[in-house]
């Protein structure tokens, strides 16, 4: 068995067949009303919305309905190898699966032949100068101190 059920104009609830009264406005609109609360509020062009226990104000003030939300999903971050300028992905990735003492004898290696460099360097003459010159020449100007004051 169905049973006709109508909706307040004013609160938003149900009105159970026999309960409630209806109001006809000059404009011939219908107003369904579940009490004399209702009715009065209404008649006293009280907001809906302003007032805690109706259905508007629980809508506007998003009350109830707690089911629906839905947890957010956490983008997991995702970890990629890439190459960078002046190495490769396999060079990296060779790199990577060296064993350790391989590592340390190319370090030792790569060591000796940057100070070989620099004995080099150190045992070839470079430019040498006056005692009295220097690598920039350019006219003495002595500095000023402290600012001058505007007259």
């Amino acid at each position: 068995m169905v049973i006709n059920t109508g909706t307040c104009s004013f609160s938003d609830m149900k009105v159970w067949p026999g309960r409630g009264s209806r109001f006809i406005s000059k404009d011939g609109k219908i107003q369904l009303f579940i009490g004399s609360k209702v009715r009065s509020l209404f008649h006293q062009r009280i907001k809906a919305v302003k007032l805690t226990w109706t259905q508007d104000w629980r809508r506007l003030n998003k009350k109830g309905r707690t089911e629906a939300v839905k947890k957010r999903r956490v983008r997991k971050v995702v970890r990629t190898q890439k190459a960078y300028v002046g190495a490769t992905l396999d060079d990296i990735k060779r790199k990577r699966e060296e064993k350790p003492e391989v590592r340390a004898a190319m370090r030792d290696q790569a060591l000796r032949e940057i100070k070989e460099r620099q004995k080099k360097k150190a045992a070839t003459p470079g430019q040498k100068f006056d005692k009295g010159q220097t690598k920039a020449q350019g006219p003495k100007v002595s500095k000023a101190k402290g600012k001058q004051k505007n007259k």
